[in-house]
């Protein structure tokens, strides 16, 4: 058996053990065990480059829209942001909102139609014919009253009133207050013109276009002939003269 010297063993061992930290340092990744390398405390990674791919563009919907975000307007008042509502256009700058017009005319269902009794005179019969406000709210009424005689089956009877020469005013009446026009014709006796008795005065308030039925007890009234004419005098405050 020969013997090596021991020189000759420990520089053996010294180029083996440099020929596999050479291969290790070539390799860079992995230990002996073929694990990767261990980074001592403090020592930051080396950096990796990486490829990053372009956003991909999204899938067309197939429509033929583009969807976009609802878009809001908004107006800063005292810090505080107010959201118009869809399809509403925002304001002018310094000008305000005009509130809903509201309606004073008295309306047809808000009133109730009587015939005062007859005052005659000078060959004439005058009867006023009242409207009274019978709503809970102040309305108004303006210029002429409807009206027309009618039989007990309806139908009417001779021609609508004339209107007599008068200025129209406006009458305010709060609820329970009443308006009249006066309601004239030649006595039939005097005049000899045919006459025929109404069941009812149909009464339309003005600007209004359904009438009101009052009760008629003032006796045969003229229809045709000689001096038939009814006429109609401009509303004013109360229930006659």
């Amino acid at each position: 058996m020969v013997n090596t010297p021991r020189s000759a063993r420990q520089g053996g061992l010294l180029l083996g053990t440099v020929a596999v930290l050479g291969l290790l340092t070539a390799c860079g990744s992995t230990d002996v065990h073929g694990n990767p390398p261990v980074t001592a405390p403090g020592t930051a990674a080396p950096a990796r480059e990486t490829t990053t791919s372009p956003a991909s563009a999204p899938a067309a919907s197939g429509t033929g829209t583009a969807t976009r975000a609802p878009s809001k307007a908004t107006a800063s008042r005292g810090g505080a942001a107010t959201t118009a509502p869809p399809g509403t256009a925002p304001a002018a700058p310094g000008t305000a909102a005009t509130p809903a017009a509201t309606g004073k005319r008295c309306h047809t269902g808000e009133l109730r139609a009587s015939v005062g009794r007859g005052d005659p005179g000078a060959g004439q019969e005058n009867f006023p014919v009242v409207l009274t406000n019978t709503s809970a709210r102040t309305c108004t009424l303006h210029g002429y009253p409807g009206a027309a005689f009618v039989a007990a089956s309806g139908t009417q009877l001779g021609p609508d009133p004339h209107r007599a020469p008068g200025s129209p005013a406006t009458v305010t009446l709060k609820p329970g207050q009443s308006a009249w026009a006066g309601l004239t014709f030649s006595n039939p006796g005097i005049s000899e013109a045919k006459t025929a008795t109404p069941a009812a005065l149909l009464v339309t308030p003005p600007d209004e276009h359904d009438p009101l039925k009052a009760a008629w007890t003032g006796g045969p009234v003229p229809v045709s002939g000689n001096s038939s004419s009814v006429r109609l005098t401009v509303l004013s405050p109360g229930t006659g003269p």
